[in-house]
């Protein structure tokens, strides 16, 4: 044999012993990763499990919260109701003449009750939509009939002679399929919160079609305004915008958070454009045919 065979002879059982080394390493390195990606696993698995009893937790508070705002909400609406009967009693002098303090009193009291009832029926509404209760019953209607009834709604209630609620004329509008009731409520919404904020000048409500398939609505005003650090806020549950004004009003927050609710179960969304002491105009687009898949099937009778 000569030296380079000998060579060659001695070297491959070095380099069998490094290979098995290195075979041994990668193993033990792959055991390792095994190992780590098996706990890594069980700490996922955990994690999830921890994560459905969470999810599961928050489901039934949700739902306890639903019930609870339900039946308070119909508790509050009997002594509610007795109030403003017995006030309207007052108002029409069935037991006899009012004195003019007496007359501005029971005003407050019909004021106040009104929007008592408002508040109550927010909840209850927001109680609906958060337990998926809400029917949407679409039908043909023409918006002028909407605005007239808003109009007679709203004639009692505007007590400032500064402030002039005006409707426009519907704009190349035309007959809507969708849930007119809970379109009235989104608008009426918008039209009480102006009528909160707007110490003088005027409330304009409107309606135009926005584009081949959808209508948009649109409540302006002359009112106090909002910062824009707050346009993304107010349309939040219990949200309320930290101002003189609005501390010195009552109110749930709530208004403006069911009509957003109320706007996506007929397909559509809210907005907001409003600047400080210029006045804010909120808009409500919706389509011209409200499909089922526009809303939650839940809420499909």
């Amino acid at each position: 044999m000569n030296d380079m065979s000998r060579t060659e002879a001695e070297g491959a059982p070095v380099a069998s012993e490094d290979l098995a080394r290195a075979l041994a390493a990668a193993e033990a390195e792959l055991d390792a990763l095994r190992t780590e990606l098996e706990e890594t696993n069980r700490g996922v698995l955990a994690l999830y499990a921890e994560l459905d009893a969470q999810a599961e937790h928050l489901r039934q508070a949700t739902e306890l919260k639903s019930r609870f705002l339900a039946y308070m909400s119909h508790e509050f609406r009997t002594p509610i109701g007795a109030i403003q009967s017995i006030a309207r009693i007052l108002q029409d002098r069935v037991d006899g003449p009012l004195t003019e303090e007496q007359e501005k009193q029971v005003r407050f009291i019909q004021t106040t009750s009104a929007e008592f009832a408002e508040m109550v029926n927010d909840l209850l509404d927001l109680a609906k939509v958060e337990a998926g209760r809400i029917e949407v019953s679409p039908d043909w209607f023409e918006m002028v009939d909407v605005f007239s009834a808003l109009r007679g709604m709203f004639k009692p209630v505007v007590f400032n002679p500064d402030v002039t609620l005006i409707f426009e004329e519907p704009v190349d509008v035309p007959k809507l399929f969708s849930d007119d009731r809970k379109l009235a409520q989104i608008l009426r919404n918008f039209i009480s919160n102006a009528l909160k904020f707007t110490l003088r000048g005027e409330i304009r409500v409107s309606a135009r079609r926005f584009s081949e398939e959808s209508v948009q609505f649109a409540v302006a005003d002359t009112g106090i305004g909002i910062a824009p650090e707050f346009h993304g806020a107010i349309f939040q549950d219990y949200s309320q915008i930290d101002s003189p004004i609005q501390k010195r009003l009552r109110g749930t927050g709530l208004g403006l958070s069911l009509s957003k609710r109320l706007a996506e179960l007929l397909g559509g969304d809210v907005s907001v454009e409003s600047k400080p002491q210029k006045g804010s105009t909120f808009y409500v687009t919706i389509p011209i045919r409200v499909t089922p898949t526009a809303a939650d099937p839940r809420t499909l009778s």
